[in-house]
């Protein structure tokens, strides 16, 4: 199974993906994890990125397509892999599969998270994550324990609230969404690619609904 997970921020796109790692045994390849890594480790690309970073620029897509290059070469790929957060618009996707298409991993599918813009400033405003260990939970939705806590990582309340989900921070994240992201719907529905799953449900609903999409 090899797909992207594409949504607008808070549709639900790590919960899932969790959720897909459990159940097939398939590694979660993100794109922030994949900077964060080489930066930290020094690699070639990963000096690319830094100093790209330094300057206050956006690291370009040939280092962000050898990072991921790099990462499909890996042996926990071969059964597949689920990609988050990328490509984010038409010339990364272009580029994506000429990359998945040299190394003979194309996409299975492209699995699009669709949820209404007001369901989403809930869900992202609502969201909290375990500082320890990266948990996620929602103050509306799936709420932590009372008081506050992650149960495993103990009862001290260590739930912050990321500085992008809050309000004034969210129109602007959605703006990016329609802007760049959203015109993948079309590029992936015209490849055949496209499996649109309602997320406007519970989290094991919308997984399961999920794994009937792939399946037909």
């Amino acid at each position: 199974m090899r797909l992207v997970l594409l949504g607008a921020p808070g549709s639900g796109k790590g919960t899932q993906s969790q959720l897909l790692v459990q159940a097939y045994g398939i590694p979660q390849i993100s794109t922030g994890d994949l900077l964060r890594e080489a930066v930290a480790k020094g690699t070639a690309l990963g000096l690319a990125a830094k100093a790209a970073m330094d300057a206050g620029r956006l690291v370009d897509d040939a280092t962000v397509l050898g990072m991921i290059r790099e990462r499909l070469a890996a042996a926990d790929t071969a059964r597949g892999f689920i990609l988050d957060g990328f490509p984010r618009n038409i010339v990364q996707a272009e580029a994506l599969a000429r990359l998945l298409g040299e190394i003979g991993q194309p996409l299975d599918a492209v699995v699009l998270l669709d949820l209404d813009l007001k369901v989403l400033f809930k869900r992202l405003t609502g969201r909290r994550i375990c500082q320890d260990c990266g948990r996620v939970f929602n103050v509306l939705t799936s709420p932590p324990g009372t008081p506050p806590h992650c149960e495993r990582c103990g009862d001290m309340p260590r739930l912050i609230q990321r500085p992008d989900d809050r309000e004034e921070v969210i129109g602007k994240r959605l703006e990016v969404y329609e802007a760049q992201t959203k015109p993948l719907i079309d590029h992936y529905r015209g490849a055949g690619l496209l499996r649109v799953v309602g997320a406007d449900a519970d989290t094991g609903t919308v997984f399961r609904a999920i794994q009937e999409a792939m399946a037909g």
